[in-house]
């Protein structure tokens, strides 16, 4: 593999990491830009480790937000004291909010893959991205991390689903519909990206054997360790930038990019 093919998988990296935590849709974005470059990069394993890189990133910017849910979701199960149990079932909401988009990515994985990925789709994807940023773009919430029911779980889980459409954004979707619950911003970035975690986590885990075991492994390592460590740096930087626009309530100013790239789209392929 040359210079300029491991530049375009590093260049691939840091698309997916400035985009993955903000509300405009990375895989979307990675369409574009490979339409726009004249490739057509067909490495499920690629995607899989620059999504990785990214929640290690996640994992960072909310280290301490997680040991202190792992701590005190152990204390309750141990002691079952009661100033453990908000973030016991606030654990037990993220848990049912995984299983529509496990389930439903199982069942639809050839379907998305073959017939939902064209530039056009993304564009319109796009469109209903912005629609939705739009509607929820000032909306304060009153709900904290103790106030979460099953019904919130549930529809969250549901919204993560739909972005398993290329353009719809996993981190727009979920932030939306937490939004359109109640939630305060602060416990909607929370909860959106702490969702995050186990299925990124387990498309990784599922996936180490193929990525180890691909015939090309040995060549693509450096490709893929520069597009790793790309992912992880601007997926860090992304997601603290982006946690500041949230407490500013700037929503509005993604609907209007994902408004704009939307209708590029349509209108100029």
């Amino acid at each position: 593999m040359d210079l300029k093919e491991i530049l375009i998988y590093i260049f691939l990296g840091i698309v997916q990491g400035f985009t993955e935590p903000i509300p405009v849709s990375s895989s979307g974005h990675l369409v574009i830009v490979q339409y726009f470059m004249g490739i057509n990069i067909k490495d499920l394993n690629f995607e899989v480790l620059v999504n990785f890189a990214s929640l290690l990133a996640v994992l960072l910017v909310y280290k301490h937000d997680l040991y202190h849910l792992i701590k005190n979701t152990i204390g309750f199960l141990t002691t079952k004291k009661k100033e453990y149990r908000s973030d016991f079932m606030f654990s037990v909401y993220l848990v049912l909010a995984t299983i529509p988009v496990a389930v439903l990515g199982i069942l639809f994985e050839d379907m998305i893959g073959n017939y939902l990925k064209g530039i056009q789709q993304v564009g319109f994807s796009l469109l209903a991205t912005a629609a939705a940023l739009y509607l929820i773009r000032n909306l304060k919430g009153y709900k904290g991390d103790k106030n979460l029911t099953v019904k919130d779980a549930i529809v969250v889980g549901f919204a993560q689903a739909v972005a398993l459409i290329p353009g719809i954004s996993r981190s727009g979707a979920t932030i939306v519909a937490c939004m359109a619950l109640g939630m305060k911003q602060d416990t909607a970035l929370r909860f959106s990206f702490f969702l995050y975690i186990p299925v990124s986590l387990g498309t990784f885990l599922l996936s180490i054997s193929d990525i180890t075991g691909a015939s090309n492994f040995d060549e693509m390592a450096l490709p893929y360790a520069g597009a790793f460590i790309a992912s992880l740096i601007f997926s860090y930087f992304s997601l603290k930038w982006f946690m500041g626009i949230m407490k500013r309530g700037n929503l509005g100013y993604f609907a209007l990019y994902c408004l704009a790239a939307g209708l590029f789209i349509i209108f100029y392929f």
